[in-house]
């Protein structure tokens, strides 16, 4: 029945608080009387019950932090005397529940209050469902009070028979808190709190089976451990006792690998890996060939760096100092670089240095000719960032294994140099240059380059996985630079992974500061002389660069240096030349010889290659770099018959097509150009580019064989000083090319002045050098009748035009 329709009876009594702790009905404890507000209570009760009769009563009330609760029990006080350590106390029976009232006044130092007892009635018989709850409290408590031995609580609890005692029999079990039992407590209604009784008694067997399961699961984990440990000491054991019965006792491996491997910091997937290894290892027998295998893979697992990184040098402009002052030129990568170590910083000063597993690594492709400094450019971008560098030679590679390594079940089986290089390095993310990658070849083993697809491809190689590492290896934080000579010979798909930045080569302002700072210290080291003892003027340094090489790069200038200070040492040597000594340009002639490129516009008129009608001056872009190219054009004899077009010089299609396209334009708009077609009709034409054994291809010679032609026809020479690129229609159109800042550079290593380009090149012109392009007088041109206009001389009057005939 409800607590609502239950009748009360009016009580005063003292109050006995209990700090965190609830006693209810039908309990009885003991309580130490030398605490003030227990003996308070206990003495007040006992002068007000020598006026009533039966035995002292008190309220029991809970105090919860300073605050009491609403509902109460009322204690009879059974029996004073001592307790078990012989301290004063009362033993206290709870009775009836009280609710709390008013506070009062009363004999005594203890506080006293108004209550009302609140009489709990139980339904007679009990419902079905109500003695179906008994048996499950009944149930759980005996479960419960089993595990901990107590039987003869079991057969108290089996005895009880009335709701309510049952209960508030849970009063007694120690795993409910102070909070659970005061919900009890102030629960009044019988049934609903045998209901709470059996629900936390229920909570907490499943939180007590839990904790069994899991302690369980401990121990069988321990024991595993102690017998697998007693194991491995008994194999280690017989294994020691068969090495000194086969005479072996200095067979013992130094290394323990399973140690090894549970000391080193290695990422969670890889140590699952090495553990599976050591296991097949400890399994092996000692004649197995497997356990080489496995050893060897331990040992290069062990070694790489899963772990270790270098912190990059956030020095922005330290880096820039660094760059600029071990390489001369080449802005664009130097701005490159400067850009990535720039967003880097900003990454790592806000948390974003790992963005979806990835870091940010950069894959840079450096194409340029050779000797620009593609190479030793890596080493200072790496010096430059406070990183590890380490150079991977990829000239000539064929086998695909080489990138990614072989399987294991090969004999000799090693990780790719991809894997190598990180090894190599000690670091996870240093600077990797992958050398020549133009020059990566393929066979019947695989093609390298396509294996370099995942290990350049940002989205891709933060899980690369070698084949003989099988385990994923995290390349996104590598900075990656490849170098090549010809981009359109790396695969197309492998270039579109790669940023590509072009070095065209240096201008000889450029070369001059290269040589003087770069080149000159460390041949002078080589050649055993000291700075003091010989100096190069930079006239002389000036006429190396112009006219003893002629060169995108700087090798060969620094091969002419070497040889300088080889002969002035030689001399000292020999007692002809004393030190220190300055070289000229008046000297070189005398130390290294001749000049080998003496440009056009120096040599005699009548020695010039355009002092013969029907020659002009190109400008084409080779493996080298840019270069100036010469076609030179001739008339058969009539009397021959030979007609029709020939081409020599060793001539890919393209530009074989583009011979005919000028030869066809001429004979349609000769009349209108004011030439000779005629002559075209009946005689043979001859083209030739000289340097017949070098191959040539590209459509930029248009303009420049269309030239050569009206100048052949015309009698006008082509200007000395004019060269030209640009491809032609068949209308007159002149068309745009590629390597506009390559073939101007190579025009100005020539000492020539003036450029025809297209006009649609025109964009082009801002990647040029502006020393380069103050001393060019650049011409963007849409028509070959501008060409024309500015490429050949003026006619002389009254002069019949030389036209060369071909034998």
């Amino acid at each position: 029945m409800a607590a609502e329709s239950a009748p009360f009876t009016s009580l005063t009594l003292p109050v006995l608080p209990l700090d965190d702790e609830v006693v209810l009905p039908g309990m009885v404890v003991p309580l130490d009387l030398s605490d003030t507000e227990v003996r308070a209570a206990v003495e007040a009760a006992q002068a007000a019950a020598r006026s009533e009769p039966g035995k002292p009563r008190v309220l029991l009330v809970p105090r919860i932090e300073g605050t009491y609760a609403k509902t109460g029990v009322l204690g009879t006080v059974e029996q004073v005397g001592r307790l078990a350590d012989g301290d004063p106390g009362a033993l206290i029976r709870g009775r009836d529940r009280v609710r709390i009232g008013a506070g009062t006044t009363g004999p005594g130092a203890a506080l006293w209050v108004e209550g009302t007892r609140i009489e709990e009635n139980v339904p007679d018989p009990l419902p079905g469902q109500v003695t179906e709850l008994v048996k499950e409290y009944k149930a759980l408590a005996t479960a419960w009070l089993r595990k901990r031995g107590a039987w003869q609580v079991v057969d108290r609890v089996q005895a009880i028979d009335d709701v309510s005692a049952l209960a508030d029999n849970s009063g007694y079990s120690p795993f409910l808190t102070t909070e659970q039992k005061v919900e009890l407590l102030e629960t009044s209604d019988p049934v609903a709190r045998l209901k709470l009784a059996t629900q936390q008694l229920r909570d907490h067997l499943a939180e007590q089976e839990v904790a069994e399961t899991i302690a369980k699961d401990v121990q069988e984990g321990v024991d595993k451990q102690q017998r697998e440990f007693l194991l491995r000491r008994q194999l280690e054991a017989v294994r020691k006792e068969l090495r000194e019965l086969n005479g072996d006792k200095d067979g013992e491996e130094s290394d323990d690998y399973r140690a090894r491997v549970e000391a080193a910091d290695l990422p969670e997937k890889v140590r699952e890996a090495a553990l599976k290894e050591v296991d097949k290892l400890e399994r092996a027998s000692d004649q197995s060939p497997e356990g080489s295998w496995i050893r060897t893979w331990l040992d290069t697992v062990l070694e790489m760096p899963w772990n270790e990184r270098t912190e990059d040098a956030y020095d922005i402009q330290g880096a820039k100092a660094i760059l600029d002052a071990e390489h001369a030129g080449l802005q664009d990568v130097k701005e490159r670089i400067t850009e990535y170590l720039a967003v880097r910083k900003r990454r790592s000063e806000r948390g974003l240095g790992v963005i979806g597993g990835r870091r940010g690594g950069a894959v840079l492709a450096l194409v340029g000719p050779p000797g620009v400094g593609k190479t030793s450019l890596g080493e200072s971008v790496a010096h430059a960032m406070g990183r590890k560098f380490v150079r991977v030679a990829l000239g000539g590679v064929r086998d695909e294994a080489e990138i990614r390594g072989h399987r294991r079940t090969y004999v000799g089986a090693l990780p790719g140099r991809i894997v190598r290089a990180i090894k190599e390095a000690g670091s996870m993310n240093p600077v990797v240059l992958l050398d020549e990658i133009d020059k990566v070849g393929s066979d019947f083993r695989g093609d390298p380059a396509a294996a370099l697809l995942e290990v350049l491809d940002p989205a891709q190689n933060h899980t690369f996985r070698d084949h003989y590492l099988e385990v994923e290896l995290d390349l996104s934080d590598v900075v990656f630079l490849a170098t090549a000579n010809v981009l359109e010979a790396i695969p197309e798909a492998l270039a579109d992974r790669m940023e590509i930045v072009r070095l065209d080569g240096y201008t000889e302002d450029e070369k001059i500061v290269i040589a003087r700072d770069h080149l000159l210290p460390r041949q002078l080291e080589r050649a055993g002389l000291d700075k003091d003892e010989v100096a190069i003027d930079e006239s002389a340094l000036r006429k190396l660069a112009g006219e003893y090489t002629r060169e995108a790069g700087v090798r060969t200038l620094e091969r002419s240096i070497a040889r300088l200070l080889r002969k002035v040492a030689a001399q000292h040597e020999l007692g002809e030349r004393e030190l220190p000594f300055t070289i000229t340009d008046a000297d070189l002639r005398g130390l290294i010889g001749r000049p080998h490129h003496v440009p056009e516009s120096a040599q005699d008129p009548a020695e010039r290659r355009t002092s013969v009608p029907g020659v002009a001056t190109g400008l084409a872009v080779t493996g080298a770099g840019g270069d100036v190219l010469y076609v030179e054009a001739s008339l058969a004899d009539p009397e021959t018959g030979a007609a029709g077009l020939t081409l020599t010089g060793q001539l890919g299609d393209v530009m074989k097509e583009s011979a005919q396209i000028a030869l066809s334009f001429l004979r349609s708009h000769g009349a209108e150009l004011e030439l000779p077609v005629g002559d075209l009709k009946d005689r043979g034409v001859h083209i030739h580019f000289p340097a017949g054994a070098v191959p040539k291809d590209g459509p930029s010679a248009g303009i420049t064989m269309t030239t050569a032609l009206a100048s052949l026809l015309s009698g006008r020479l082509v200007r000395t000083d004019v060269a030209m690129t640009g491809e032609v229609s068949l209308t007159g159109r002149v068309l745009p090319i590629g390597g506009v800042k390559q073939k101007l550079l190579a025009a100005h290593r020539a000492g020539v002045t003036t450029v025809i380009i297209p006009k649609r090149n025109e964009p082009d012109l801002d990647d040029v050098p502006a020393e380069v392009l103050d001393k060019l007088d650049v011409h963007t041109v849409t028509d070959v009748r501008q060409v024309l206009e500015l490429a050949l001389a003026p006619a002389t009057s009254g002069a019949e035009p030389e036209v060369p005939v071909a034998a």
